[in-house]
């Protein structure tokens, strides 16, 4: 598989990148994973990782955060998630978080909320919710890295 280009080297008008992101648990808290499928041009990129003791929703936030930390400049970005959590948490709630001190610090997963906040402050991202399992075949692959991950971790622990 091609890697990611270095895009600071490519003019704006070749800086679109789409992304496709999921995050899964075994058990809710339990071991998690995460995926991403990030698409430029014809070339595509999969990053994936885990968490031991976690939750669905922070490894939702852990795979959009990760797949924009690949991004080597500002971009243009078609990012799809199907977790509502994260479209809604983004593009609705934080601007009241803000604003309201992440309501006295009693917001959950404030600390990925802000990494996330960071990271798409430097892009121009279109969010889109799709719905799992309904047949797309990068929101199927961000799916299946999420839960590779999860494998990988299992099977890593018994050695």
């Amino acid at each position: 598989m091609k890697e990611i280009p270095d895009l600071s080297k490519k003019s704006n008008a070749n800086n679109q990148v789409t992304i496709y992101t999921d995050g899964a648990c075994s058990g809710n808290p339990g071991i998690g994973g995460w995926g991403a499928v990030l698409i430029w041009r014809d070339i595509q990129k999969e990053i994936s990782g885990w968490e031991q003791s976690t939750t669905n929703n922070r490894m939702e936030l852990n795979a959009v955060i990760n797949a924009l930390k690949k991004l080597t400049r500002s971009s243009k970005v078609e990012l799809y998630t199907d977790s509502q959590y994260v479209k809604q948490g983004i593009t609705v709630w934080i601007n009241k978080w803000l604003v309201n001190n992440w309501n006295n610090g009693k917001v959950k997963n404030q600390d990925l909320w802000i990494q996330l906040h960071q990271q798409s402050m430097n892009h121009q991202i279109n969010w889109h919710w799709l719905r799992g399992h309904s047949g797309n075949s990068y929101n199927e692959q961000a799916d299946q890295l999420a839960r590779m991950a999860i494998k990988k971790f299992v099977n890593n622990s018994k050695i």
